[in-house]
C-alpha cells in the first residue's frame, strides 16, 4: 500500500513538472519569436535590392539577394571610413572594459569583503548615484575633458565612467556569496588583502567578471551621445561606429537597406562576444546575490 502511494506521488510530481514545462515553453516561445523577428527582418532587408524593399517591405524572403550594400559600407573611403570606425569602437570598448573591471572589482572587494567604519553608508551613497540621469553629467564631464585636454582623444571615451555603479553593485553582490571561511583561512595563514583578492576572490569570480565586462562593453560600444559630443564632427577618422554610421544617412538621403546593413554590422561583434561568453554570463547572473 505504501509503495502504491509512493508511485502515485511520483507520477503526480512528474505530471506537475511536465505541465510546468509546457506552460513555460508556451509563454517563452512567443516572446523569443517577438524578440527575434526585428533582428531577422533587418538582416534579410540588408540583402534586398531597392526595388524589393519598395515592393515587399515586410517580406522575410528576399526576391533577389545583393551584397552591394556591404561592399559599399566597407569600401575604403575618406568620406566614410567604416573600417576605421569599427576599429575605434573595438579598441576603445575593450580598453574601457578592462579599466572598468579593474576599478569596480577592487571597489567591490572593499565594500563587500572588508569591514570599516561607515562602509554601508558610503556604499548607499555610491549606489544612490544610479538614480541620477546620466545626461546631467554631460556638461561638467565635458568641462573636465577640456581641462584635461582630452577633447577629441580616445581617453575621453575610456577613462570617464570606468567606475560604473552597476558593475560595482554586481561584483559586490557576487563577492558576498564567496564563503567567508576561505578568506579567513587565508588570513590566518598570513595572506594580505591583495593576496586574498588575487588568489582567492578572482579565481572564484570569473562568471561575475564576464557579466560585468559584457555590460561594460555593450554600454561603451552602443554609446552615441557622449562620443558625438566629445569627439566632434570634424575628424572623421576618430569617430566610433555608432556616430560614424549615423552620418551616412543625410536629411534628404534615407536608404533603409543601408541603414539595416549598418545596424547588422554594428550588432555582429556584440553577438559574437555574447555567444562566446553566454555560459559564464548566465552563471554569473544566476549566482549574483547568493550569500554563504
Amino acid at each position: 500500500m505504501t509503495e502504491v502511494c509512493a508511485d502515485k506521488s511520483v507520477k503526480k510530481r512528474k505530471f506537475r513538472l511536465q505541465k510546468g514545462r509546457v506552460i513555460s515553453m508556451a509563454i517563452l516561445i512567443p516572446i523569443t519569436v517577438l524578440w527575434l523577428l526585428p533582428l531577422v527582418w533587418g538582416f534579410v532587408t540588408s540583402f534586398k535590392t531597392d526595388a524589393d524593399i519598395d515592393a515587399h517591405l515586410l517580406s522575410f524572403i528576399p526576391r533577389e539577394i545583393t551584397f552591394s550594400r556591404y561592399a559599399r559600407l566597407f569600401a575604403e573611403s575618406e568620406q566614410f571610413p567604416v573600417l576605421m570606425w569599427l576599429w575605434n569602437s573595438i579598441y576603445t570598448a575593450a580598453l574601457y572594459t578592462i579599466l572598468h573591471l579593474v576599478v569596480v572589482s577592487l571597489a567591490a572587494y572593499a565594500f563587500g569583503m572588508l569591514r570599516f567604519k561607515g562602509r554601508d553608508v558610503l556604499f548607499t551613497c555610491v549606489l544612490a548615484t544610479m538614480m541620477i540621469p546620466s545626461v546631467i553629467n554631460l556638461v561638467p564631464m565635458y568641462n573636465m575633458m577640456v581641462s584635461f585636454n582630452w577633447v577629441g582623444s580616445p581617453l575621453a571615451l575610456i577613462v570617464p565612467g570606468a567606475a560604473g555603479v552597476f558593475g560595482l553593485f554586481l561584483m559586490r553582490q557576487f563577492f558576498l556569496g564567496i564563503p567567508k571561511s576561505l578568506v579567513e583561512a587565508a588570513e590566518v595563514e598570513g595572506a594580505g588583502q591583495l593576496t586574498v583578492f588575487l588568489r582567492i576572490v578572482l579565481p572564484l569570480s570569473s562568471s561575475a567578471f564576464m557579466v560585468a565586462g559584457l555590460f561594460a562593453f555593450l554600454g561603451n560600444w552602443n554609446d552615441y551621445m557622449w562620443p558625438q559630443i566629445i569627439m566632434g564632427a570634424e575628424d572623421m577618422i576618430m569617430m566610433t561606429l555608432p556616430v560614424g554610421l549615423s552620418l551616412m544617412q543625410g536629411s534628404y538621403n534615407y536608404d533603409l537597406g543601408l541603414t539595416m546593413t549598418a545596424a547588422i554590422t554594428s550588432a555582429i561583434p556584440v553577438l559574437i562576444l555574447f555567444m562566446l561568453t553566454q555560459e559564464k554570463v548566465i552563471e554569473g547572473i544566476a549566482t549574483s546575490g547568493m550569500k554563504d
